[in-house]
């Protein structure tokens, strides 16, 4: 197997793992909206907002042509 996919496989290995010792149910408050649910669902969808909000980021920055390297000229 190549390296990618075992390090690939090691974290969906430990996100499940940490999903299974989450079952808990807690509440949270943003705003105005109180919601109720699960960790096991909870952790998930972060998970995934995050990597969406991500995504967006490094789709924008590109489309700008702003690098990390670009920033530093400015200096």
């Amino acid at each position: 197997m190549k390296p990618k996919t075992i390090i690939v496989l090691i974290l969906l290995a430990l996100f499940l793992i940490i999903l299974l010792q989450n079952t808990k149910v807690v509440k949270i408050q943003l705003l105005f909206w109180k919601i109720e649910m699960s960790r096991i669902i909870m952790l998930p969808i972060t998970l995934f907002l995050g990597i969406v909000i991500g995504f967006i980021i490094g789709k924008t920055k590109k489309r700008r042509g702003v690098t990390s390297d670009s920033n530093l000229d400015e200096f």
